[in-house]
């Protein structure tokens, strides 16, 4: 119970939980809307006809109508989003008289270029993008993290100042460059390392050695931003009050680290972590690009380079919901660490 009375149990988180996920549900919503607009509306607003993208500009004018009959770009714009969402849920008919193909759900549409279901295409690239995404978190959290709070307890040491200033590279270095160098020195060079990417269920070993450098190429630009936070965190949390009474408890260290000051530290780099996450795609486009790995990043390069409107919104709404879905995830983690976050 709360001090007036108010219960904190089950209901509270579950009422929490529902309001976040209504919030989310509303968000999709206003992304996918925004997101047809800017690939559909907008084109058409500027006199761009996405039914020359599909037939290209040397169709005849028949075809171009037909195309243009089969996808619904005739319909009210109203209309063209219902059917949008609609097919995302149920399915979808493209039809134009006797010609009918019927898109499964979800229906992302079919590809201008390839004329194949966008969302086939979408799930052969995310479990790359997926295992990139992952790993490099792993790795990035546990460095930047480890190296914050050690260069914070050691605060003017030459391990604070050799990790800072390497921090400072990771975050002023493109991915590209590190991308680039490591693929000369270890791949080319050395040859420590395959770069082939080869599927985890194919063969787990060369899975993993086709991901290592790609990882850790990843993870120290974002490990240089979590080290830096971690850090300056650390240094401002140490010198509060309830550090200081920890310690006059007798308290061992560890346990003024672990239990008190690291749940504080918690807060900001899950904020962080939320953002990092969701504009994960953002890495892996250069990352993807300069191993040429075959996950999302990659196909949303080929696809703006084709035009391929289809597939340019089907990686945008993946993308969008990683994001919505990323901050979730850490608001519910909010309520987990600071249960004031639930009782707001």
């Amino acid at each position: 119970m709360r001090g007036d009375g108010t219960a904190t149990g089950p209901r509270t988180v579950l009422a929490y939980v529902i309001r976040r996920l209504f919030a989310v549900v509303m968000m999709l919503l206003v992304v996918t809307l925004t997101t047809f607009a800017i690939f559909f509306v907008i084109p058409k607003w500027a006199g761009s006809d996405p039914a020359l993208l599909f037939v290209g500009k040397q169709a005849d004018p028949a075809a171009i109508e037909g195309i243009r009959q089969k996808l619904g770009l005739s319909d009210p714009l109203l209309v063209q989003f219902w059917h949008f969402v609609e097919g995302l849920f149920v399915g979808r008919d493209y039809a134009n008289g006797s010609d009918v193909t019927h898109c499964p759900m979800p229906c992302f549409g079919y590809s201008f270029r390839t004329e194949q279901a966008v969302w086939p295409q979408l799930t052969d690239a995310m479990p790359v993008t997926l295992s990139l995404a992952a790993g490099a978190c792993l790795l990035w959290l546990v460095g930047g993290i480890a190296t914050g709070v050690v260069s914070a307890l050691r605060r003017g040491t030459l391990w604070d100042r050799s990790a800072m200033t390497a921090a400072l590279a990771g975050v002023s270095l493109p991915i590209y460059f590190t991308g680039l160098l490591s693929l000369a020195i270890f791949s080319y060079q050395l040859k420590w390392v395959d770069v082939d990417y080869k599927g985890l269920g194919d063969d787990p070993a060369k899975w993993f050695e086709s991901l290592i450098l790609p990882w850790i190429t990843l993870a120290f630009l974002y490990a240089a931003m979590y080290a830096r936070l971690t850090r300056a965190t650390m240094l401002e949390i140490m010198g509060e009050d309830y550090i200081r009474t920890a310690r006059a408890k007798g308290l061992r260290e560890r346990t003024v680290i672990g239990r008190h000051a690291m749940r504080s530290t918690w807060t900001p780099i899950l904020t962080l972590l939320g953002l990092d996450l969701g504009a994960l795609l953002g890495g892996a486009v250069l990352t993807e690009s300069t191993y040429n790995l075959p996950g999302l990043g990659r196909l949303a390069v080929n696809a703006i380079s084709d035009k391929d409107l289809p597939v340019i919104l089907g990686v945008t709404l993946i993308a969008a919901l990683c994001i919505v879905l990323a901050n979730l995830v850490v608001d519910l983690l909010y309520a987990v660490i600071d249960p004031r976050v639930r009782l707001g």
